[in-house]
């Protein structure tokens, strides 16, 4: 049976995954794209997650785990589609973002999952809520440049 801690250790090890994630999604689509405004924007996002998954990584070690590594799955899957995308429409600015705004979302649906458990505690939550608060406000702003690229 797993314990509180190893249960905590889990849930914090999905948020330090999706970080990976995201940071190799806009790693990726500052590459893709030659727009200075998105290429500071992106670099800015994946410093955030660098950021959240440090953060992450230490809460893992407080509770005496082990962080994760690597990426999900579905980031890969997520990566290979934004390469086959960004082929296809030439670098298209509004596609590239399409692309971000589909990563957000599944960064915000795994800090949300993750929230809804009892297991999380005091300054872990808090730290948890803060993220998810940013990311929301990250997922905005992708939104609204690409509700502004039509």
């Amino acid at each position: 049976m797993e314990t509180t801690s190893n249960k905590t250790v889990t849930l914090i090890n999905d948020l330090i995954i999706i970080n990976h994630d995201r940071i190799e999604g806009y790693e990726r689509a500052a590459k893709e794209t030659e727009d200075p405004q998105l290429k500071s924007l992106f670099t800015h996002m994946a410093d955030e997650s660098r950021q959240f998954k440090n953060e992450l990584v230490r809460e893992v070690v407080n509770q005496g785990g082990s962080p994760a590594e690597g990426t999900t799955t579905s980031g890969k899957v997520y990566r290979a589609w934004m390469d086959i995308k960004a082929a296809l429409t030439g670098k298209d600015r509004k596609a590239i973002i399409s692309s971000c705004e589909f990563g957000e979302d599944a960064a915000l649906e795994t800090y949300d999952d993750v929230l809804k458990s009892d297991e999380l505690m005091g300054e872990c939550r808090n730290i948890i809520t803060r993220q998810r608060t940013n990311l929301q406000k990250s997922h905005d702003q992708i939104k609204m440049l690409r509700d502004s690229s039509k």
